[in-house]
Order: C-alpha cells, then sequence, then structure tokens
C-alpha cells in the first residue's frame, strides 16, 4: 500500500503539503477500491459508515465548542483514521490539524477556523458519497 509510505505522509498522517491539492478528490476511489479488493458491496458499506461517522464527529465537536481539548483531539484522531481508511485524503488532513491544535493550547479562533475547515472538507466528502452510492 504505497499510498501510507512514510515519505508521503507526516507523523500525524497528513499528506506532506508538497502533495497536498485542491485538485485532490473528495473520496480517492482508486484507494478504496484497492482496500476492498475490489468489492463494490464493501466500499458502499464503508463509505455509508464513514458518511454517518464524519457527521455525528462534526456535530460533536461542533456542539462541545472544543471545550475539551482532548476529547476534540481524540475525536480528530478518530476521524482523520477513518477518513484515510476510505481514501477521503483532504477530510483527513483537516481532522489531523484540528488534532494538532486541540494539543497546541492555541486561541480560540484558531479552533474554530480548524473546526470550519474540517466540517467543509467532511461536507464535501459526504456530498461525493451521497453521489457515488446514489
Amino acid at each position: 500500500m504505497g499510498d501510507f509510505a512514510p515519505s508521503s505522509y507526516d507523523s500525524w498522517g497528513n499528506k506532506s503539503s508538497a502533495m497536498a491539492d485542491e485538485a485532490t478528490p473528495a473520496i480517492d476511489l482508486v484507494r478504496l477500491a484497492r482496500h476492498c479488493l475490489g468489492d463494490q458491496d464493501l466500499e458502499q458499506e464503508l463509505l455509508e459508515m464513514f458518511d454517518r461517522q464524519a457527521a455525528r464527529i462534526v456535530a460533536q465537536l461542533t456542539a462541545a465548542a472544543l471545550g475539551d481539548p482532548k476529547a476534540s483531539a481524540d475525536l480528530a484522531h478518530k476521524l482523520k483514521g477513518s477518513a484515510l481508511a476510505v481514501g477521503a485524503d483532504r477530510v483527513a488532513q483537516a481532522a489531523g490539524r484540528l488534532e494538532a491544535l486541540c494539543g497546541d493550547s492555541p486561541g480560540r479562533s484558531a479552533l474554530a477556523a480548524a473546526l470550519a475547515s474540517l466540517a467543509a472538507t467532511v461536507s464535501e466528502a459526504r456530498e461525493a458519497i451521497v453521489k457515488l452510492i446514489a
């Protein structure tokens, strides 16, 4: 699985900045197919689970208003791992940034901006999933 090579990802599981790109698809279908060994039913099931989980985590982060940095970092970490599993690299990157910020005790505006970025990338991924499984 060359996509997870250490040279391609930093210590938080984010693609290196040289690889990060707005042209990155919301869902990397090639990676998803490879992880599922071409089983389209499994792909759909994973995408549906990710869709529900991502929505739930963003709602939990928003409701908590990042009041508990440890809990917020844990949620962001969980979302990052799930995103990497389905090829949602931009979600993984945004979740990784939020996770790192929660550990650094930044100002509220930095956390709010990171959460807004995460919510936007999750929304893009969820829209892509709806199109894929419809």
